[in-house]
C-alpha cells in the first residue's frame, strides 16, 4: 500500500482498492467480533460494523466503475467527461485488456446479486409484517387512545399502536412499519409489575426507534446472498446480538437495570415469537449478567477514537479513488 502511494510511482487506484477490500474484509470482522468494548458500547459497535461493511461494498462498487472504464471506451469517456487534462491518464487504464472486461463483469454480477438479495429480503420482510398485522387484527383489537391503558403503560408515542393479545404465555414484541405496533400478551400483564412491563415496552420501542429491523434485513440479505463470506456471516451474527444489547440499554436508562433484568427473567426471552429481532434463549443469561454488572461506558476520548477509526475505514475507498486525479491536478 505504501508503494502504491509513493511519490515516485503513480497510484493505481484499482489494485489499492482491491487490497483495501481484502484487508477490511478479513482483519476487520475478526477484530470487531473479539472487541471487548462492544458489550459496553453496543451502539458504537453497530456503527463500526456498518462502516466496515459499507467500506467493503464501496471498494467493490468503485472497482466496478474503474474496471468498466478500463474495459470500454464509452464508459471511460462518460466517467471522465469534463475532467481536467491529465486526470484520465493518471489512472493508467489498460485499453482493451480481457482482464478488465472479466473483472467488470465479475463486479457487476456481485453488485446485481447484492441488489437482488436486498430487494428479496425487503419484500419478504414487508410481506411477513403485513401477514402478522392481519393476524393481530383478527386475534386482538387495538386499544383506542381514549380507552384506559393497562397498568404500567402510562404513555404511548405518537403514531404507535398498542395491541393486547389474549395469551397465557407472557410475551411482548414489536411489529415495525409505517405505524409501528407493540404487542403485549395478557400473560405478561399479569406476570410483570408496572416497572418491569414499562422496561419491556421501552426495549421494544428502542428497536423500533433505531430501525433495527432495517439493519437486520441488510445483514440477512448480505449473508444469504454471499454464503461463505466471513464478513457478512459475522455481520449477521453480531448485529443480532448487539441490537438486543442496545435495546436493553435503552430500557435500562429509562426504567433501571434491575427492572429490565427482572423483566428478562420473567419472560425468559426479551422478545416474542413474532418479533422483528428474535433472541435465542441461550443469550438471555449473559444479557441479565451484563445488566446486573452495570458496565461503565467507555471514556469519551476512547469513544471518539473508535468513531474516527470507523469513519476513516468508511472514507478510505473514496480517498483512494480520488488520489490519482487529485495528484494529477496538483
Amino acid at each position: 500500500m505504501l508503494l502504491l502511494l509513493s511519490a515516485e510511482a503513480p497510484l493505481n487506484a484499482l489494485p489499492a482498492l482491491l487490497l483495501l477490500a481484502v484487508v477490511l474484509a478479513t482483519a476487520g470482522p475478526r477484530l470487531l467480533a473479539r472487541a471487548r468494548w462492544a458489550e459496553r458500547e453496543p451502539v458504537l459497535a453497530l456503527g463500526a460494523w456498518q462502516c466496515l461493511v459499507v467500506a467493503v461494498l464501496l471498494c467493490c462498487g468503485i472497482a466496478l466503475v474503474l474496471t468498466a472504464a478500463a474495459a470500454w471506451p464509452d464508459a471511460h469517456a462518460l466517467l471522465f467527461s469534463g475532467a481536467p487534462n491529465g486526470v484520465a491518464a493518471a489512472y493508467g487504464f489498460p485499453w482493451g485488456r480481457s482482464w478488465a472486461v472479466a473483472a467488470a463483469c465479475l463486479f457487476a454480477v456481485g453488485g446485481l446479486r447484492t441488489a437482488l438479495s436486498l430487494g428479496s429480503e425487503v419484500r419478504s420482510a414487508r410481506a411477513l409484517r403485513r401477514r402478522r398485522a392481519r393476524e393481530l387484527s383478527r386475534q386482538a383489537p387495538e386499544l383506542p387512545s381514549g380507552l384506559a391503558r393497562p397498568a404500567g403503560i402510562r404513555r404511548r408515542p405518537a403514531g404507535e399502536r398498542l395491541v393486547v393479545l389474549e395469551n397465557a404465555r407472557p410475551g411482548a414484541w414489536s411489529l415495525p412499519g409505517h405505524r409501528s405496533r407493540l404487542v403485549v400478551t395478557t400473560g405478561a400483564l399479569h406476570r410483570l409489575g408496572d416497572r418491569e412491563l414499562a422496561a419491556v415496552l421501552a426495549h421494544e420501542r428502542g428497536h423500533v426507534r433505531a430501525r433495527h429491523h432495517w439493519l437486520l434485513q441488510c445483514a440477512e440479505a448480505l449473508s444469504s446472498g454471499f454464503p461463505g463470506v466471513e464478513i457478512f456471516r459475522l455481520f449477521r451474527e453480531q448485529v443480532g446480538r448487539l441490537v438486543e444489547l442496545a435495546a436493553d440499554d435503552s430500557a435500562a436508562r429509562r426504567h433501571g437495570r434491575m427492572a429490565t433484568a427482572l423483566a428478562l427473567v420473567e419472560l425468559n426471552t426479551a422478545v416474542g415469537p413474532d418479533a422483528a429481532c428474535p433472541s435465542p434463549f441461550a443469550e438471555i443469561p449473559g444479557r441479565i449478567d451484563r445488566l446486573m454488572a452495570d458496565p461503565h461506558r467507555l471514556p469519551v476520548l476512547h469513544r471518539l477514537r473508535l468513531t474516527v477509526f470507523s469513519l476513516t475505514a468508511l472514507g478510505a475507498p473514496v480517498l483512494l479513488a480520488f488520489v490519482p486525479g487529485l495528484r494529477a491536478i496538483s
